[in-house]
């Protein structure tokens, strides 16, 4: 069998491919260097936002600005407190978005900016701390403040050298490091990351099982030695039942538990003298459980994995804390469904527009 020939790839592609290349490169080459010449004023400038008792203030116009924003949200989202301040904005108001306590971080890769070095002499009445980026610590922004993080000669990427790009990702590579290592540094952790990012997928990833079990007050736990048939009657409640019922021996240590499933093979089987006898002759003793503060993920997986709709939560101790049910989490996941809305229109259509269910007939179990 002969070979497939090899699509060729024309001359005008080949050239986008490599001009492509050559821009990404040049762009890295500039972080490369920065990273290179990174020194004490670095850390001082970490050292400055750590123990910082107010906002960080992050202030630019144009691409900087862009850019500005982007640091202000990694600071925000990292656990220190940032908002951007439009520059020309802020010499009709905004400023009193400053307080004496703000640390504020000046984006101009010329420092020359008019629309930021205006701003300097209010910002040494108004603010603690002034820090900024730019390309020199000769320029009026640098000899204004009271730190510069110099970011070097940078060659643009653009062909005309003209468009930023070569210095905004060096900007925007810098403002992401003091954003890291400040946070690094204060000892922010998942949890706390967790809480400021409880929306899509990357809010899935870090819930915890805890935030959606159903508690211990909401669900069926008895102890092993009861009778079956006690323990049905005893925990039966109006409405929804709350997943499987969690047995647990004389320490208080999770045992077993027993579902709908467990209920039908005893029917299946015509074996009803078991209601009668303790309720650890039919509980299920081989299953899964899921541990208090693992990310809601590993429970989704066990679930799909094992086909079970209900999963036990325990402490370090198998002692029962509440239960997963598959019905909580599909409420839970429903809110990060980008057509929710449709979802929910669905769910509130007109019973007349719905197919008519499949129903199965009824049938006598063998032996009963």
């Amino acid at each position: 069998m002969s070979a497939l020939p090899v699509p060729r790839i024309d001359s005008v592609r080949l050239h986008t491919i490599r001009r492509g290349s050559e821009i990404l490169r040049a762009e890295s080459q500039a972080i490369e260097a920065l990273s290179q010449s990174l020194d004490e004023s670095f850390a001082t400038a970490v050292e400055v936002l750590r123990s910082c008792r107010g906002s960080v203030v992050v202030s630019g116009i144009g691409k900087a600005g862009l850019v500005g924003q982007k640091i202000a949200a990694s600071f925000s989202s990292l656990g220190t407190s940032s908002h951007f301040m439009h520059p020309a904005e802020a010499v009709h108001g905004d400023l009193g978005k400053i307080r004496c306590d703000d640390v504020v971080l000046l984006l101009s890769y010329s420092g020359e900016t008019d629309e930021v070095t205006r701003l300097l002499p209010s910002l040494r009445e108004l603010a603690s701390y002034t820090i900024a980026i730019t390309a020199k610590s000769t320029s009026t922004l640098a000899r204004n403040v009271d730190l510069t993080l110099t970011l070097g000669t940078l060659t643009e990427a653009c062909p005309l050298g003209l468009a930023p790009s070569s210095t905004t990702t060096a900007m925007l590579a810098l403002g992401d490091a003091l954003a890291l290592v400040t946070s690094e540094l204060q000892g922010f952790t998942r949890d706390n990351f967790a809480k400021f990012h409880p929306a899509g997928a990357l809010g899935r990833s870090l819930t915890r099982v805890e935030q959606i079990m159903r508690p211990l007050a909401e669900c069926r736990v008895a102890h092993e030695s009861h009778d079956l048939r006690a323990v049905l009657v005893e925990l039966s409640r109006p409405g929804r039942r709350t997943g499987a019922i969690m047995l647990h021996g004389d320490d208080g240590k999770l045992t077993g538990v027993f579902t709908d499933s467990d209920l039908a093979k005893i029917l299946e089987r015509a074996d009803e003298n078991l209601l009668d006898e303790p309720i650890s002759r039919s509980m299920t003793k081989h299953f899964q459980v899921v541990r208090q503060g693992e990310p809601l993920p590993i429970a989704l997986s066990i679930l799909a994995d094992r086909k079970i709709s209900e999963l036990p939560v325990v402490d370090d101790q198998q002692r029962p804390l509440g239960m997963i049910d598959v019905t909580d989490v599909m409420s839970f996941m429903k809110s990060f469904w980008p057509n929710a809305q449709a979802a929910e229109a669905v769910g509130n259509s007109n019973p007349e527009t719905l197919p008519e269910p499949h129903i199965l007939p009824l049938r006598r179990p063998k032996n009963i």
